[in-house]
């Protein structure tokens, strides 16, 4: 089953919203992780840049 990158998410007259499903390394393992959040939709690229 794939999953979707970005979503949106809207709202009636109000701030739109994204889902956004990053995909880190974890640094003990070595395995993937993901990480999901619902964020603002100009805050998107803010949530991919941070470490």
């Amino acid at each position: 089953m794939a999953k979707k990158v970005v979503a949106t998410l809207k709202k009636e007259g109000g701030v739109s919203y994204t889902r956004v499903i990053k995909m880190e390394r974890s640094p003990k393992t070595g395995a993937y992780t993901f990480k999901e959040a619902v964020v603002e939709s100009g805050n998107v690229k803010d949530f991919l840049a941070k470490k």
